[in-house]
């Protein structure tokens, strides 16, 4: 079975014409172009605004103009992420989907449906003729996963309408009326580099097989993180009682700031004659990280390998490796704080997301995330301590706000009412840890109602991301009721 089969049909088929055009971050023009053309098509206003954020209007059916406008709001980046045996090219090749029993997932790539099927809902609705709704507008952002920096860019009175809808949760039958904050900060040094003794030998220490994840609304589930499984690896290598002389040529794991880090690369130099006991101590390392892990993330591997001696003056001395080393396993990662607000809801993270060193540059990306201003700082505080010891120039992005809840809102109750009349029980209200553009919007239109409801997906940000079939069309179902009595 191919997606277009699935129903709703509407839907899918504007998923897969989506999957087919590249849509990294920041290389969104090929996907403004489709919207483009779609709008011109079927002869609705559009306008684009200057970093191409789009907004198509669609007037109400007969009998409803004088309705409240609603905005439907999707980002229409995806977040690149594939395996390591993946041949697949982002920038140029169409994702390829599979329909795997209920779920649809990609082959060996992020699907996109984080919010390629926000996009495809949109569409579907602004293309049939068949919908009772009145005026809409259908916004759809860029560059949302790199930091929102579309819906940052949005101006007061691009849109008019006073309701929105964000289609960009996870979780079917829950209804999001708030989100965290959050930023990032940058690690960078350059190291003078040296040529190592004639008796070192060279080894490649490979973290593999950990399911990665969404770095806010994954952070609670324990995961692990490449990059601070190798890290603690390569201290235990440095530790006293091991008595090795540790080289580090190279070192690299994760890639984007959202994203937990299912992969990590380190080539290290070490004694020759030490290579048996190195062996040893990475076997009795991999049995402690099994066990942690096992019930979380039962994939993890982790491999040993003799590479070529590097060219000479390409490694980082035995005091530099040290403080780089103690500086990744120092930064934290995880979960900080529990709400004490809303109980379950995490209330303060950070996300050690990439480390790479490469001729000597160092270069690490941390996020944070918090529902309190106080709580992100505090967050950037000790993350800019481990780096500063090792001294590390820190930077910090602008950061985004996040969205306080309303449980007052007029849409949300219209929202649990009608999908208690659809479906026979009430949905759950709750706050999300990860990022939502909503923050962003409600600083520019400070009236706006809003709530962010979506199809259910798993393990996005990562190449296990799916799907789930059944999930869309009551979603579709419940959204279309929604518009209806708006």
């Amino acid at each position: 079975m191919n997606i277009e089969d699935l129903e709703p049909k509407i839907v899918w088929d504007f998923f897969h014409q989506i999957t087919q055009v590249p849509r990294p971050s920041g290389k969104e023009e090929r996907i403004i172009a489709f919207l483009e053309s779609f709008a011109k098509e079927h002869g609705l206003e559009y306008k684009k605004d200057e970093v191409g954020n789009i907004l198509i209007r669609k007037p109400a059916t007969a009998g409803r103009e004088n309705r409240p406008s609603v905005i439907l709001q999707s980002h229409v980046d995806m977040v690149c992420e594939k395996n390591a045996d993946t041949v697949f090219d982002f920038d140029k090749d169409p994702i390829r989907t599979v329909v795997d029993g209920n779920w649809v997932r990609a082959e060996g790539t992020t699907l996109g449906a984080d919010n390629g099927i926000g996009v495809a809902t949109e569409l579907a609705i602004l293309a049939s003729d068949d919908i009772e709704h009145g005026p809409l507008e259908c916004l759809f952002t860029v560059d949302e996963e790199r930091g929102l920096t579309g819906a940052n860019a949005i101006k007061p009175g691009f849109m008019n309408g006073k309701i929105l809808l964000n289609l960009d949760s996870e979780d079917e039958g829950e209804l999001f009326i708030g989100c965290a904050g959050g930023g990032n900060l940058y690690g960078e040094i350059k190291y003078e580099l040296m040529t190592p003794p004639s008796d070192i030998a060279y080894f490649r220490f490979e973290v593999k097989g950990l399911k990665g994840g969404h770095s806010g609304s994954d952070i609670h589930l324990g995961l692990g993180n490449a990059n601070k499984v190798l890290a603690r690896f390569l201290y235990c290598l440095m530790m006293p009682a091991t008595r090795f002389h540790v080289y580090l040529h190279s070192f690299k794991g994760g890639n984007l700031h959202n994203a937990i880090p299912r992969e990590a690369t380190a080539v290290v130099g070490i004694p020759s004659k030490l290579k048996e006991e190195v062996r040893v101590l990475l076997n009795h390392f991999i049995v402690d990280v099994e066990s942690e892990l096992k019930q979380v993330d039962p994939g993890f591997r982790m491999e040993m390998s003799s590479v070529e001696t590097p060219e000479p003056n390409s490694c980082l001395n035995a005091k530099n490796t040290c403080e780089l080393i103690y500086c990744l396993n120092a930064c934290p990662h995880g979960v900080l704080a529990m709400s004490h607000d809303m109980p379950g809801l995490v209330e303060t993270s950070t996300n050690l997301a990439a480390v790479n060193l490469e001729e000597g540059l160092l270069k690490i990306t941390t996020s944070q995330r918090s529902s309190l201003g106080a709580g992100k700082r505090a967050a950037a505080i000790q993350v800019t301590s481990a780096m500063r010891l090792a001294d590390l120039i820190v930077t910090q992005s602008e950061g985004y706000p996040g969205w306080a809840p309303n449980p007052q809102s007029p849409i949300l109750k219209l929202a649990v009412e009608t999908y208690k009349q659809l479906f026979g029980k009430e949905p759950a209200v709750k706050a999300i840890h990860a990022g939502l553009e909503c923050g962003l919007f409600l600083a520019k239109y400070p009236d706006l109602d809003m709530i962010s409801f979506g199809p259910t997906l798993r393990d996005v940000h990562s190449p296990n991301e799916r799907i789930q079939i059944d999930t869309v069309g009551r979603w579709w179902k419940h959204l279309l009721e929604l518009l209806r009595h708006v």
